[in-house]
């Protein structure tokens, strides 16, 4: 089908505490200042920004933009992904915030931020697949992912709220304790107790925490920070380096790059994907390299190589 220059904008009214739903009038005011011919819908529910994804897609629009936080971003890109004239444009508009880092834009959008946004400059950035999901900032296992499930309310709805993510992160340094996974890379199999695993495309998590903070986006490789077994006192050790990305001297951290890794572990255990929660024991996960074709900003510090 032969895309149009036509626009989706895909709004989560409920990402960053209803911060996106507050700002629909702010993107129809863009809409209306640089021209565009586009749609903007709301989503009503978990998996909902996938399948009208989907449906734009088969309309013929060749710009699908997601408006909310990681997780709204994360299921859009479900249904792009293999379909190389679909142009990629997310607008942060959520909690954390970190996938739009990558990208070089703000947290949450300025003007300036829109100015550059709609001169549609694109780049070819890396995808990461996890079994039969795909991300785009990264994945984690172990304290993060004990922590990104304290985060969803017993109907698999998120809670919201940096103050409340905070109470969780601290909750969990003290109660966690760590299971013992399997890793085989490059035909070498490790097996150890697991205090965080966190395989990436971009740099930061959690809203602050740079827990890779040496990705690149586009350079075809995983990023892996495995921090291993930790004392009680080290953790809170480790909480404190994470956000300058100095833990990688720590003597319990393995940091390396990789295109493909396998995990086992002995029972299921909780993983996030762009902070979205999923459960599995066992892990294939790969690489695509510069798969999505994504609006960024040239000018931002964003994570890809330099042109």
């Amino acid at each position: 089908m032969i895309k149009t220059e036509k626009w989706c904008f895909i709004v989560n009214p409920i990402a960053g505490n209803g911060y996106a739903g507050e700002h629909i009038g702010e993107v129809k005011k863009m809409i209306n200042k640089y021209r565009l011919d586009a749609d903007v819908v709301i989503t009503k529910g978990v998996g909902h920004a996938t399948k009208l994804a989907a449906d734009f897609i088969e309309k013929g629009f060749k710009y699908i933009a997601p408006v909310g936080g990681d997780g709204t971003i994360n299921e859009a890109v479900q249904a792009v992904i293999g379909y190389d004239d679909i142009v990629f444009a997310p607008v942060s508009m959520g909690t954390g915030n970190d996938f739009i880092q990558i990208l070089g834009f703000s947290d949450h959008f300025t003007e300036k931020d829109w100015e550059i946004y709609f001169q549609k400059n694109t780049i070819l950035m890396d995808v990461g697949k996890c079994n039969d999901h795909y991300f785009l900032n990264g994945m984690g296992l172990g304290f993060d992912a004990e922590v990104a499930s304290q985060n969803y309310n017993e109907n698999g709805l998120k809670k919201g709220g940096k103050d409340k993510y905070l109470w969780h992160i601290l909750k969990t340094l003290v109660m966690y304790r760590e299971h013992p996974m399997t890793v085989i890379n490059n035909g070498n199999t490790e097996t150890s107790n697991c205090f965080i695993n966190t395989i990436s495309i971009g740099r930061r998590f959690a809203g602050g925490y740079f827990l890779t903070p040496e990705a690149i986006a586009d350079d075809g490789l995983l990023d892996v920070c495995l921090i291993k077994e930790l004392r009680f006192l080290q953790r809170f050790k480790i909480f404190t380096m994470v956000p300058t990305g100095s833990h990688l001297k720590h003597p319990q951290v393995q940091y390396y790059k990789t295109d493909s890794l396998k995990l086992e572990f002995d029972q299921k255990v909780p993983h996030h994907l762009d902070g979205e929660l999923f459960f599995a024991s066992h892990y294939e996960i790969k690489v695509i390299p510069k798969k999505l074709n994504i609006i960024y900003n040239p000018c931002g510090k964003h994570f890809f190589e330099e042109n």
